[in-house]
């Protein structure tokens, strides 16, 4: 039988730890790596190129949406668990439409996340009763549904909101730059891009209209 690889995604040591202990124990599978934040996520997933992420929302650098949209697009064969401490339909509703096939709140991790990752290894979705069968049908076929062209998460791209996220964590255009190994000026630019898509006129009000409308999460 073929090793189940997992990389599991957490800034607090404790939880990967947790999640670590129930899934390490499961026949066949292994844990292939672990990252503290988003970017270095996305960095191990590509390199790794695991079968599952067991990802948190709520990453530094880059956030768990934004990592789960990029490696949905660039891994398709990479299937994501989303581990989050806030439970409600919307939340569930962005997670999905951003590719992730699983969505687990925390404190149920230890009954649910094997259950999980079992489903999402198998390319199927894993679902709690908190999310219904008719809200579903909308995150798992998004081509029977039109496509709103004035949302925010299409307007912006991705590199985009991953500036964004970094400016929402307090970030400088020159640490940006570091990080992301671009010019100031390519930084700026991006900024200044990103806030004439959503007609905003400074900094504070672009990450204000990121963090209304769960671009980024601080």
């Amino acid at each position: 039988m073929k090793t189940l690889r997992i990389l599991i995604a957490d800034d607090h040591d404790i939880v990967r730890e947790g999640v670590r202990a129930l899934l390490v124990p499961q026949k066949h599978w292994q844990i292939c790596g672990e990252a503290v934040t988003g970017r270095e996520a996305m960095d191990m997933a590509k390199q790794l190129k695991p079968d599952v992420v067991v990802l948190d929302f709520s990453l530094p650098e880059l956030n768990g949406l934004e990592v789960t949209r990029q490696i949905h697009k660039e891994l398709p064969q990479t299937e994501v668990v989303i581990l989050t401490m806030h439970e409600s339909e919307t939340l569930a509703r962005e997670v999905f439409a951003a590719g992730a096939r699983a969505f687990v709140v925390k404190t149920n991790a230890r009954r649910q996340l094997v259950a999980a990752v079992e489903a999402v290894a198998r390319h199927e979705p894993f679902l709690t009763s908190m999310v219904s069968a008719v809200a579903l049908d909308g995150f798992l076929y998004p081509e029977g549904r039109a496509v709103d062209a004035s949302d925010a998460c299409v307007r912006l791209t991705p590199r985009e909101r991953e500036i964004v996220q970094l400016i929402a964590e307090g970030k400088s255009s020159k640490e940006i730059a570091t990080a992301l190994r671009v010019s100031v000026k390519t930084v700026d630019a991006h900024r200044a891009n990103a806030m004439r898509k959503v007609n905003v006129h400074s900094a504070s009000q672009l990450v204000l209209f990121a963090v209304r409308n769960r671009i980024v999460r601080v």
